[in-house]
């Protein structure tokens, strides 16, 4: 008993010592070092208050800034009735428009035949 006491104070006391070597210095506070006078300050100090806020996002961030357009009011509006009137006024590329039809050049029996010889096992003639 007095053996385990005396091995857990020994635990602890190293505990304590490893704890405050790693412990940071207080050096007191800090001098104030600058080199603008309190007016120079202030005058800062009114010049960031009275402009825009150069963090602001978002809501945050006023008015949004209007967009010129070398485009007439005219020429948007023909291009947005056209677009309207359109089969489809989102397509783009691959998907604009209907697919065409190909012509099968495989008669329907034939076709029947080869779904029920796959459906039953039977291996495929190609």
């Amino acid at each position: 008993m007095n053996a385990s006491k005396l091995l857990s104070a020994v635990a602890l006391s190293l505990l304590a010592a490893a704890g405050a070597a790693h412990a940071e210095t207080y050096e007191g506070v800090h001098p104030l070092t600058s080199a603008a006078s309190r007016a120079e300050v202030a005058g800062q100090a009114v010049i960031a208050a009275r402009s825009a806020d150069p963090y602001a996002e978002g809501a945050n961030a006023g008015p949004a800034q209007v967009v010129a357009s070398d485009t007439s009011r005219a020429a948007v509006r023909a291009e947005a009735v056209a677009a309207a009137h359109s089969a489809d006024p989102y397509a783009e590329g691959a998907s604009s428009g209907v697919a065409p039809l190909v012509a099968s050049t495989v008669d329907r029996n034939a076709v029947r035949a080869q779904a029920r010889a796959a459906a039953r096992g039977d291996s495929l003639p190609l």
